[in-house]
């Protein structure tokens, strides 16, 4: 089991606290494997294993917990026959009706510290910021980076060299599971496609209610094709209407929506440099693991400067950045990101293979003034910086501990 240290050491402050710790993040990312590091952890400090209560709500032994009142009075029991402190943790929560009712009554009630998981960006929407305000706190889980694929991929082929691992890496993605099946292809494959089922079927389709599964999977599929690509509702209803089929543009938004609060997609805004503002139209979509796009749309090695770019976003987004598209001009910046009073900016492409391609990739940052960071990143091997702007390869990027 990797340790994940860098969700650990965002947790490990809240520990012991009394505001409640939830993860999110899309199905199988390895929120239950978070769980269990925290246990870990709790019981090294010298915590008991009897003063752990955990429920995983996917379980059918758990129905008839499944109502805010029934898990209540429940908890209570069980706690009632714990001395000293109770240790909650509660995996896939939103499978409990009015679940934040219970959660806050058992903070007040309960000497207790509580851990839950979600799939679903709603989770903390709405009513339980009525009854939670102020008293959460939430870690988004990815799946895994770079550097702990190759980490758990070398367990299982010590002697693999690096650039294999990250040709694996591209086509398969960061799913947790995939070790379990020793990374073959038509395993993982058929694993990556049932986890999209799954994630459509419970956490987007049933959730919302959507009657029109045709719709959604059209959708989704052409959002997967188009990662990184800028395009909006309009454009995709054009699509449609080309293939004799009327779709408002608003339902196309709802359904892609649901898909980022299913943690599938990933919308990021475009942000002109030179005005300092959020242009409304024309974001950009990532999808959480791109792995699930080889197996559902496939194409991720032909689409390779897609699958770069969008491995680069999700590592931006693992470690905390907030990332824009940036245009200035008539030029367009893939990633602007943002952390504190920390800026910088990414341009990702697969080679370098011409002084065209150099010029235009580094010609990007021609009108950016200010002295922040900036990065070309591409699969060369050769380092290639200039006029201040550095090069990077993709793999030695990821793997770094600090960009600087």
């Amino acid at each position: 089991m990797i340790k994940r240290e860098m969700y650990m050491s965002r947790i490990r402050p809240f520990i012991n606290t009394d505001l409640v710790k939830v993860m999110t993040g899309i199905r199988r990312c390895g929120k239950s494997v978070m769980l269990e590091l925290i246990k870990e952890e709790l019981l090294q400090s010298g915590v008991n294993k009897s003063q752990f209560i955990s429920i995983n709500f996917e379980d059918m032994s758990y129905a008839h917990i499944q109502t805010a009142k029934a898990l209540n009075d429940d908890i209570i029991e069980r706690a009632n026959k714990i001395e000293g402190k109770v240790y909650l943790f509660f995996d896939e929560i939103q499978e409990v009706k009015d679940w934040e009712k219970c959660i806050n009554s058992l903070r007040v009630s309960l000497d207790c510290d509580i851990y839950i998981t979600g799939s679903n960006a709603k989770l903390l929407s709405g009513e339980l910021a009525t009854y939670l305000g102020g008293r959460y706190v939430e870690f988004v889980i990815y799946p895994f980076s770079f550097a702990e694929f190759v980490e758990l991929y070398r367990e299982i082929y010590p002697d693999e060299p690096i650039n294999m691992i990250f040709q694996k890496y591209v086509v398969f993605g960061g799913m947790p599971y995939l070790s379990n099946i020793r990374f073959e292809k038509t395993a993982s494959i058929q694993y990556l496609h049932d986890l999209f089922n799954s994630v459509q079927l419970k956490d987007i389709v049933k959730r919302n209610n959507i009657r029109d599964v045709d719709l959604l999977e059209r959708i989704s599929a052409y959002v997967m094709a188009n990662v990184g690509n800028t395009f909006s509702a309009t454009s995709i209803s054009k699509f449609f209407k080309s293939e004799k089929r009327n779709v408002a543009p608003d339902t196309i938004l709802n359904y892609i929506k649901y898909c980022c609060d299913a943690y599938l997609f990933y919308q990021v805004k475009r942000e002109d440099l030179q005005g300092k503002q959020i242009l409304a139209s024309n974001e950009k979509y990532y999808i959480a693991d791109h792995g699930i796009r080889e197996a559902v749309f496939g194409g991720n090695m032909k689409d390779i400067n897609l699958i770069l770019e969008n491995i680069v976003y999700m590592e931006l987004l693992r470690r905390g950045y907030e990332v824009r598209v940036g245009r200035s001009g008539n030029k367009e910046i893939d990633f602007v990101c943002y952390k504190r009073d920390e800026k910088i900016y990414i341009q990702v492409t697969y080679l370098l293979a011409s002084e065209e391609t150099i010029q235009r990739e580094f010609g990007v940052y021609d009108d950016i003034q200010d002295n922040f960071p900036k990065y070309v990143v591409s699969l060369d091997e050769f380092d290639m910086s200039r006029d201040g702007i550095k090069h990077r390869n993709i793999r030695d990027f990821l793997l770094e501990k600090e960009w600087n």
